[in-house]
């Protein structure tokens, strides 16, 4: 699908200022700031007309936080030699404020910061525009939004106030409802962006596997709290492998969240247009010309007997994990939509932590072509692969005819590597990609909130049942492919496993 041109955006004049809350913790510093810095390297947010403001409850000075972000700002690519000057003239724009986040003064503070900026910039007219980035926990939204609202908005009639909040949004549906309301009764929805990654990654597009290869790794307690995925289609099988970064919420993070949000992209049908409120529309709502339903309210209950979760074994041995914690660290489970282009096709989600291999891929496996002439010996179908994550591809698995003369098939592949075939092109960090499109009022990546409310009554029953251990989590080796039970679900509902073909990454040309 394509996307709408910078050129589609209507182009703003007057001072930006992006302000970031938490701008001391590790989200900001590993992901906020470094995908602000590759904007202002490539020119998309100018020196001349931004400024960047940090606000945190640790006690720093302006060049306590420049130094702490340093050596997180990393080089681009073909710019190597400029680095060290384009680094200088990004952390200049930084301006650090202490303060806590549900007390009037560290706000005022801040808004007589921005003012001050605002002034000097002498407008005359022209928008003052204010982004508001939430790199902190859901806990403080409601708190922090009540101090924007009453101390930190765009004074400017032609301006802007947008806020961006990370995941997780909510709990369930309850808590989903109450944070939403919460801030919904603050602001618009056309100035909240909830902002989830994946649907800034340059491959997104179809389904996903969510793959890790290491354990929570002492955040099991942040883990236990929250809590994977895989796809598959009847006319043909979508597997997808997903790989999470730091933390895992495996059902209500990484399937209600990530997973689910590719599966509307996959299943969605063709919006009225490329404007972001018509495709998020298709996402969602009933279409009237066809009569039925679109893809999240057309998703039927999840049935027991289609879900396969896990946990592995070692994970109860965190001192922040209780003793008797079902958490899944593992889940696969079918999701069937119930309508005209669906009816009969399972999609398959699986997700999982401390798993053999680290990839995030969507994968479509083709059924078995009727009368197949070469009756192979072992079964091989052909397959759509996208991967996400690492090494971005998109390739066609095949089953082809070896050379020689006997008549042996073998897996082969036509394969666009894009670090291969895009070697002189920066490809964007999916934080880069989300942060310009709010700066352009571009909401189609992000989530809307009845969206939202859909996806979670889609999870918050199994999310129940697993809560009141009427849904048992089976151990599973770490470095394994999960539980066996998951390998036997999938084949099931009609995915057949390819034993001995191993996907090799091009090298780079030398030429």
């Amino acid at each position: 699908m394509g996307e709408p041109a910078l050129s589609d955006f209507k182009s703003e004049t007057g001072c930006l200022s992006i302000i970031v809350l938490g701008a001391s913790g590790d989200l900001a510093k590993k992901k906020t700031f470094p995908a602000l810095f590759h904007l202002h390297r490539q020119g998309f947010i100018g020196s001349h007309d931004v400024h960047i403001f940090g606000y945190a409850r640790s006690n720093m000075t302006d060049d306590d936080l420049r130094e702490r972000l340093r050596g997180y700002l990393t080089p681009c690519k073909g710019c190597e030699e400029t680095h060290e000057e384009d680094v200088s003239k990004f952390l200049a724009l930084i301006k650090y404020i202490s303060g806590p986040y549900d007390v009037d003064e560290g706000f005022v503070s801040l808004d007589e910061e921005i003012s001050a900026y605002e002034m000097s910039k002498d407008d005359k007219g022209t928008s003052s525009r204010r982004l508001f980035y939430f790199a902190l926990p859901p806990s403080v939204y409601p708190s922090v939004c009540k101090m924007i609202k009453r101390f930190c908005m765009s004074k400017s009639e032609s301006g802007w106030t947008r806020i961006v909040v990370e995941k997780p949004f909510g709990k369930d549906l309850d808590s989903s409802e109450e944070l939403s309301t919460q801030i919904g009764e603050l602001f618009d929805e056309s100035q909240i962006y909830r902002i989830d990654h994946y649907l800034g990654k340059e491959l997104v597009q179809n389904l996903i596997v969510f793959k890790e290869d290491f354990g929570t790794e002492g955040r099991g307690g942040y883990f236990d709290e929250y809590g994977h995925i895989m796809f598959t289609y009847d006319d043909f099988v979508v597997v997808t492998n997903l790989l999470f970064g730091l933390f895992g919420r495996i059902i209500r993070d990484i399937l209600q969240n990530h997973l689910l949000q590719v599966l509307c992209l996959v299943a969605m049908e063709k919006p009225v247009s490329l404007k972001p409120e018509h495709i998020r529309d298709e996402k969602v709502k009933v279409r009237d010309l066809n009569f039925f339903l679109s893809v999240l309210q057309s998703i039927l209950p999840i049935e027991d007997d289609e879900v396969v979760i896990g946990q592995y074994e070692g994970y109860r041995d965190d001192p922040t994990v209780p003793n008797d914690s079902n958490t899944p660290t593992f889940a696969t489970m079918v999701l069937r939509i119930h309508n005209e282009r669906w009816e009969g096709v399972p999609f398959i989600l699986k997700a999982g932590k401390s798993m053999k291999s680290r990839k995030a891929e969507i994968r479509v496996q083709f059924k078995d072509v009727p009368g197949d002439i070469f009756k192979p010996k072992t079964k091989q179908r052909n397959e759509f692969v996208i991967r996400l994550q690492p090494s971005e591809a998109i390739y066609m698995k095949l089953t082809v005819k070896e050379p020689g003369l006997e008549m042996k098939t073998a897996q082969s592949e036509l394969d666009l590597s894009y670090r291969q075939r895009y070697q002189e092109v920066v490809i964007p960090e999916a934080y880069e990609r989300l942060i310009l499109d709010t700066i352009h009022g571009d909401q189609q990546h992000f989530v809307r909130r009845d969206e939202l409310k859909v996806a979670w009554e889609i999870f918050t029953p199994l999310l129940h049942k697993i809560d009141k251990n009427e849904v048992q989590s089976v151990p599973y080796k770490p470095g394994s492919r999960g539980p066996e039970q998951a390998d036997v679900l999938a084949e099931k509902v009609g995915y057949v496993r390819t034993h001995g073909y191993v996907w090799v990454p091009p090298t780079l040309s030398a030429d």
